[in-house]
């Protein structure tokens, strides 16, 4: 279990790297701790940026402060100008056969982070204005006519997924969605889907990348979108405060731009009120983002310190182990263990959620063990 003065060195650490007031930085940091913890949210560029405004007395060791620079350079840095030039290639091809691709999460999200490159890049996910199915039958008929570019060599295209297929860009894989959340696992995801889909169509905004247009999420859609994605990951294995920093800083660049009124009142009926309140205090209490960007009054919640404490220890750790049988077995205990955050996020009942999470794993089998 992590001590406070590890707890609060770690905050302190992150809070600096994002230009926030760090606060008193504790005397006794057990830096090893500090380096697992960092590496498991995926924050190591951020908290090195944190570590640049301390002073040298308080400094990690030389061989933790390496470790930091090297991870920053080589999979931050150099990883993200190579992730842009794959989203600039990929929505010049899109572009240029008539399609449209608007690019969620990752590139979308870093923009509004005070260094992009120091945001971890994962997968590239698209959407292209409801002709996901078009284009994907488009690439393959490319890929078989021997037409395709490096990038297309080979390409194989993976529909196993529910809300998205999956395919290969070079060194990046593409989540290209038809639905932005897997409606088959709640019955408020296809009520919330349906919300989603509307605001898509609206606000969203031009940006040119390497000479390519690439077309990015309005405030309404992401304010609810990057919400519920991080509460899918909360309730299902755990979230990162890497996802509620995506989420801070989109909210602090266009907290004007937001509907709040309406916003809040359709969280409300789709049972994320709570969870929203809870996500809004961590950033303003932990991360040091301003209460004003939020627009509305923040209350206490008993809950608070659990939530706080799980994003960053989740309270149930246990390996899933190995083999079919345990595997089913350490999913099932992980759910039931977990039951309180479903509460907290969705406003399904915990018995439909049960039937409804089974049979979306029935419906695609092959994602059963993942």
């Amino acid at each position: 279990m992590l001590s406070s003065d590890n707890k609060e060195a770690f905050f302190s650490l992150v809070r600096l790297g994002i230009g926030h007031d760090g606060g008193i930085f504790p005397e006794n940091v057990d830096w090893k701790v500090i380096d697992a913890l960092v590496l498991d949210q995926g924050l190591e560029a951020v908290v090195l940026d944190g570590v640049e405004r301390l002073p040298a007395e308080k400094r990690p060791p030389m061989p933790v402060l390496r470790q930091w620079i090297g991870e920053t350079f080589q999979e931050y840095e150099c990883r993200y100008d190579a992730y842009c030039k794959a989203i600039a290639e990929m929505a010049a091809f899109y572009n240029g056969h008539g399609f449209k691709m608007m690019v969620l999460k990752g590139y979308a999200c870093g923009l509004d982070w005070p260094k992009p490159e120091h945001r971890p890049c994962g997968d590239i996910d698209i959407w292209l204005f409801g002709r996901q199915k078009e284009a994907d039958a488009y690439l393959e008929s490319i890929e078989r006519g021997g037409e395709g570019s490096v990038p297309l060599k080979g390409l194989k295209i993976d529909r196993s997924h529910h809300h998205h297929t999956v395919f290969s860009w070079g060194k990046f894989t593409v989540e290209n969605h038809y639905d932005f959340i897997n409606t088959h696992a709640h019955r408020s995801s296809v009520r919330f889907e349906k919300k989603l889909k509307e605001l898509a169509w609206k606000g969203y905004r031009e940006n040119e990348l390497d000479g390519a247009t690439v077309y990015l999420p309005g405030a309404d859609f992401n304010f609810l979108f990057l919400l519920r994605h991080m509460a899918n990951h909360f309730v299902g294995k755990e979230m990162t405060l890497r996802q509620l920093l995506d989420w801070a800083f989109m909210v602090e660049r266009y907290h004007e731009e937001i509907c709040w009124e309406e916003d809040l009142a359709f969280l409300e009926s789709n049972g994320l009120l709570r969870y929203f309140n809870l996500m809004a205090l961590m950033c303003v209490e932990r991360l040091g983002f301003s209460r004003d960007i939020f627009h509305c009054e923040l209350k206490e919640d008993e809950l608070k310190e659990r939530v706080f404490n799980d994003i960053i220890e989740p309270e149930y750790n246990v390996p899933l182990g190995k083999g079919a049988l345990r595997i089913m077995a350490g999913k099932t205990r992980r759910w039931w263990s977990n039951r309180w955050k479903h509460k907290l996020c969705y406003s399904d009942s915990l018995l439909s959620g049960f039937v409804y999470g089974v049979w979306a794993k029935i419906q695609k089998p092959a994602h059963i063990l993942h």
